[in-house]
């Protein structure tokens, strides 16, 4: 985690870890995808599947983010909702 974040910046972080994968599903605790690097608001929960998986992952082939006809963006929008409500 970077270390020039803000307080509240890394309890929003570490919200977003406790949410469940936001391609997939599966519960959490999840990883911390940053959608932007240099904005710690734009991070998504993601299973180490949907995360970094060679075939599955958004760092790889990204067939769980094909299946699921799922963006970064749309991704985004499922975590706003989920931590709002």
């Amino acid at each position: 985690m970077n270390q020039s974040y803000t307080k509240n910046e890394r309890s929003h972080i570490e919200r977003i870890k406790m949410l469940p994968c936001s391609v997939c599903d599966k519960p959490g605790p999840s990883e911390a995808h940053h959608i932007d690097q240099s904005c710690p608001w734009t991070c998504i929960p993601l299973c180490k599947d949907c995360h970094t998986g060679s075939i599955t992952g958004l760092h790889g082939q990204k067939a769980n983010w094909k299946i699921k006809k799922v963006d970064e963006l749309k991704a985004l929008g499922v975590t706003i909702k989920r931590l709002l409500s």
